[in-house]
């Protein structure tokens, strides 16, 4: 259930009015605080709807952290012809090649060529009208990323000796992925912009919250059987990965920041 909001408020940060959002979540275990560019805004998560003044309190005493996130936010990057974005971890090229129908139909309107082709960067290249290059280049990584979560998914699964009960890839902004009590497993699908083993840490990591739902030693041991070195992966994700979401993104604003301490796979 989505938590209900409970107050507005504002907050003047860096000479500019900053909406502030309370939602009472029973389910939190402390007062967070989010940043999100995309509204424009802070979102404020407290566990008691009594502890209203002390939530607004607390994203008040962020105020320094809160502006130190959108200074360091870079600016964001739409798939547009031209672009330079990660796939897998690597720099590429979105290539507008105009309408070639004979392409098209035998690759589709997007695919992929390599370095050792193009002479320079992987082009990821697109026909059709120009003004769908965005939306096409979006369907293209969410198809990459759902079939690729799904390979690697459902092989820890059987690894771990447990079985997803649906497997969904979705534009998640605060968890890179879940899983629920019933089994169901949710990504998000900029995990295909970032290394593969990334990926594949954050599809160990929630397969095995299929045997464990908790962050105790016996979770961690199942990841670490997987993954034996996954730390790197973590690392990798609490430096790089809100940056990810930057990709695709509307020019006038876009997700900076996550949960303030919160794990970076959950």
């Amino acid at each position: 259930m989505k938590p209900a909001s409970l107050h507005l408020d504002y907050l003047q940060i860096g000479g500019r009015t900053v909406p502030v959002t309370v939602r009472h979540n029973p389910r939190a275990k402390r007062v967070i605080v989010r940043v999100d560019l995309a509204a424009g805004s802070v979102q404020v998560t407290t566990p008691s709807k009594r502890n209203l003044g002390k939530a607004l309190l607390f994203a008040r005493e962020q105020r320094e952290w809160i502006a130190e996130r959108l200074h360091q936010v870079p600016p964001p990057v739409p798939f547009r012809n031209g672009a330079h974005i990660p796939y897998r971890g690597k720099e590429n090229v979105i290539r507008y090649v105009g309408v070639r129908r004979e392409d098209a139909m035998a690759k589709g309107p997007v695919w992929r060529v390599r370095s050792v082709d193009t002479g320079g960067l992987p082009e990821i290249r697109v026909t059709g009208h120009p003004d769908f290059v965005q939306r096409r280049v979006t369907d293209w990584l969410k198809m990459k990323a759902r079939d690729e979560l799904n390979e690697r998914a459902l092989y820890y699964a059987d690894m771990f000796d447990v079985r997803p009960s649906r497997i969904t890839v979705r534009d998640t902004t605060t968890r890179w992925g879940s899983c629920s009590p019933s089994r169901a497993l949710s990504f998000s699908w900029r995990l295909i912009l970032a290394p593969s083993y990334v990926l594949d840490y954050v599809a160990a990591h929630e397969v095995a919250h299929i045997r464990h739902m908790n962050h105790g030693p016996r979770f961690w041991a199942l990841v670490e059987d997987a993954i034996p070195n996954y730390e790197p992966a973590k690392r990798w994700l609490e430096i790089n990965g809100p940056g990810l979401h930057r990709f695709g993104a509307d020019p006038v604003g876009i997700f900076a920041g996550g949960y303030r301490g919160h794990h970076p796979a959950r």
